[in-house]
């Protein structure tokens, strides 16, 4: 049997880690490299682009680290899209206010919330966006995880613009070279598992479909990434 045929999760090392750990700080910048070698940002940029028909006024991104990769996203949109309000989330507050500075240059406002995702959405009630952008934190929930966060999800935006591993074995063998660019031991285990975590088909559609959104998009993207875009209805009176 292929080993990648299903997803396989097995905690990663960073996740472990304080955010002040010198192992988790330099993992995070093998990440921001990783994401340009995977191209993940101009992927989710043409994404946004063809799904988003009106520039945005609110986007919510879930697992969003330290916001690196999402200012190289609105790098590439802030010519289109001005005044958009971003909602940062994540378990850790590792934002700085010099990146706050960054997307205030391209026209772009910043609200950091440091919680649980799921926690997050369970509480804040009312709370909508024109989209929600995920990268590489997906594949860190099993099928009843994804289930769960998707019910939460489509309550809060029309719109989830995914790009996740592509859990494929030439992705796989291809973190076996990550210590040629540097990446530290961290990095080379969590890429891996990563990977194994990752999807391929329809996986990420059928969840979505049955947590009552209507998928658009899931393909490969290039040799190592994994896109999905799906719909949802948003409940009466909870528009952005």
């Amino acid at each position: 049997m292929n080993a990648l045929a299903q997803r396989s999760l097995i905690p990663e090392v960073l996740d472990e880690l304080g955010a002040d750990d010198l192992r988790a700080q330099r993992s995070r910048r093998d990440l921001a490299r990783i994401n340009a070698l995977m191209f993940q940002a101009p992927i989710m940029a043409s994404l946004l682009r063809k799904f988003i028909a009106t520039p945005p006024g609110r986007i919510l991104e879930i697992g969003a680290g330290d916001g690196t990769f999402m200012l190289k996203v609105a790098r590439r949109m802030a010519s289109d899209w001005q005044d958009v309000e971003l909602t940062m989330l994540d378990r850790v507050g590792l934002v700085t206010p010099s990146l706050v500075a960054d997307f205030a240059r391209l026209g772009w406002t910043v609200d950091t919330v440091t919680a649980d995702v799921f926690d997050w959405a369970e509480q804040a009630q009312g709370r909508s966006f024109d989209a929600i952008t995920v990268n590489l934190f997906l594949h860190h929930f099993d099928d009843e995880g994804l289930l769960r966060l998707f019910t939460l999800l489509r309550r809060k935006a029309p719109l989830i613009v995914a790009t996740e591993p592509l859990r494929a074995g030439f992705a796989l063998a291809a973190t076996r070279l990550l210590a040629v660019i540097g990446a530290n031991d961290v990095t080379r285990h969590d890429a891996a598992q990563s990977v194994r975590a990752g999807f391929r088909g329809p996986e990420l559609s059928d969840l979505w479909s049955a947590a009552g959104g209507r998928p658009l998009e899931e393909r490969r993207a290039g040799p190592f990434s994994h896109v999905f875009v799906g719909a949802a209805q948003m409940p009466a009176g909870n528009t952005p």
